[in-house]
């Protein structure tokens, strides 16, 4: 009984671990994605119930952008000055983004991706949650 215990903790402990992100996975970060809630190494969470400025990611291969956009309600958005460009590297435990303005360089380790969500974390321990932004379009 106590190895049945055991051995449904180890399965339980590793199918909750973050998952590897394939190459495979990356064209899921094409598009707009709103923050959900982030993690802080002490244990607190900030959630987010609504958004005012979202994300929009494009990838080209391993390059890609990210630029903050304001959606309005009808559906379109408003372009803010805020973009940044991004490598993807190739780790052994996945992918990380990889910033680098000039001004500052830094990383955030991709955990999680799939077509609704991503995760990343950065070098302070800081988790990052993200969903697919669905637009809220109200005809006038």
């Amino acid at each position: 009984m106590k190895r049945l215990v055991f051995l449904a903790s180890l399965v339980l402990l590793i199918s909750c671990a973050d998952q590897k992100v394939n190459k495979e996975d990356l064209h899921h970060l094409n598009g707009y994605w709103e923050i959900q809630k982030v993690e802080f190494p002490n244990g607190q969470i900030k959630e987010y119930k609504a958004n005012t400025v979202v994300d929009y990611i494009q990838i080209d291969g391993e390059k890609g952008m990210r630029k903050k956009v304001q959606p309005k309600l009808d559906g379109t958005f408003i372009i803010t000055e805020d973009e940044e460009s991004f490598d993807l590297i190739a780790k052994n435990e996945g992918y990380s983004f990889h910033y680098n303005n000039g001004l500052s360089e830094r990383q955030e380790k991709l955990t999680t991706l799939d077509s609704l969500s991503f995760s990343t974390q950065n070098e302070e321990g800081i988790r990052y949650f993200y969903i697919r932004f669905e637009p809220i379009s109200i005809q006038f």
